[in-house]
C-alpha cells in the first residue's frame, strides 16, 4: 500500500472510532435524557392477595390495586408497567431500584416507614380471625390456645399474631400467601387463620361461606394500605399523592371501590 494511501485510510478509521465512541467531536448527536413524562414507572405486585391483585383466567393482571393505579397514571399523566413479584422479595426489589412503586396491599407501619416512603393512605383494613364453621372463637386471647395459626409470611396477619403469640413462637405456620394458609385451615392443618379482612371475605365468598365463620377482632384495630416508594423518594410519593387526589375528587374512586367491595 503507498503511503500516502495509508494515511489517508489511517484518518478515515480514526474519524469512524472517535464518532463511534461519542468522542470530543462536537457535531455528534448524545442520546436525550429521559424526561419525567416519558418515564414508566415499574410497579411491583404480588398477584395472590385478592381482590387487591390476582389473575384471571388468561393471565391478566386484575384487582383493586391495578384498577386503582391505572386510573391515578391515567388522571396524574404518568405511566406504568406491573410487574408480578413474589412477596418476600418486593421491598428488596423496590430498594434495589428494580421496581419503583409497590402496589400490593401493603399495611403502612412504623417499622416499614424506616426503609420506605408511603402515599397517602388509599384504604382502611382490619385484620380477621378465620376459624372453621364448627369452631367457636369469642376473643384474640383464645389464640394462644391453640396448636397451629396459619398466616401468610411477613404479611400484616403475621405482624399482628406475633404480637400475641411473639416472633418465635412455633404455634404460628407461615405460608406463601393467604389462600395457602386458608387450604391449611380447610385441611384441618391449623385452627385459625388470621389476615385482612376484605381478602378473607373475598375468599369465603368465592370458596363457600358454610365452611368457615369470620371473626371480627375488634383488638386488631384499623390499619391503613399505601403505595410504597423507595426511602427518600419523595417526588414519586407526591406524585401519587396528586393522582390519588384528582380520583377521589372526580368520583372514579368510588366506582372502582364499588366495584370490588359492594355486597
Amino acid at each position: 500500500m503507498k503511503i500516502k494511501h495509508w494515511l489517508a485510510t489511517v484518518a478515515m478509521c480514526s474519524t469512524l472510532v472517535l464518532t463511534a465512541c461519542g468522542g470530543s467531536n462536537n457535531n455528534s448527536a448524545s442520546a436525550p435524557a429521559q424526561s419525567g413524562a416519558d418515564k414508566i414507572y415499574i410497579v411491583g405486585t404480588n398477584a395472590e392477595f385478592a381482590p387487591f391483585e390476582s389473575r384471571t383466567a388468561d393471565g391478566s393482571l386484575t384487582g383493586f390495586d391495578i384498577d386503582l393505579m391505572n386510573a391515578m397514571a391515567n388522571a396524574g399523566n404518568f405511566k406504568v408497567q406491573f410487574k408480578d413479584h413474589p412477596w418476600d422479595g418486593l421491598f428488596a426489589s423496590l430498594n434495589n431500584g428494580d421496581l419503583d412503586i409497590v402496589a400490593s396491599g401493603v399495611t403502612i407501619t412504623e417499622e416499614r416507614k424506616q426503609s420506605m416512603n408511603f402515599s397517602d393512605p388509599y384504604f382502611d383494613i382490619s385484620m380477621m380471625v378465620l376459624t372453621p364453621k364448627t369452631k367457636n372463637f369469642h376473643s384474640l386471647a383464645e389464640l394462644n390456645n391453640m396448636h397451629r395459626v396459619a398466616v401468610a409470611t411477613g404479611q400484616t396477619g403475621d405482624l399482628a399474631v406475633q404480637k400475641v403469640l411473639g416472633a418465635q413462637s412455633t404455634k404460628i405456620a407461615r405460608f406463601d400467601s393467604v389462600p395457602l394458609a386458608i387450604k391449611e385451615l380447610e385441611n384441618g392443618g391449623v385452627e385459625a387463620m388470621v389476615s385482612d379482612g376484605a381478602v378473607i371475605s373475598n375468599y369465603v365468598k368465592a370458596n363457600g361461606a358454610g365452611k368457615f365463620t369470620i371473626n371480627k377482632v375488634p383488638e386488631f384495630g384499623i390499619d391503613h394500605y399505601g403505595f410504597a416508594v423507595r426511602k427518600g423518594d419523595t417526588e414519586t410519593a407526591e406524585m401519587l399523592n396528586e393522582a390519588l387526589k384528582k380520583i377521589r375528587a372526580s368520583g372514579e374512586y368510588d366506582k372502582i371501590y364499588a366495584k370490588y367491595f359492594s355486597n
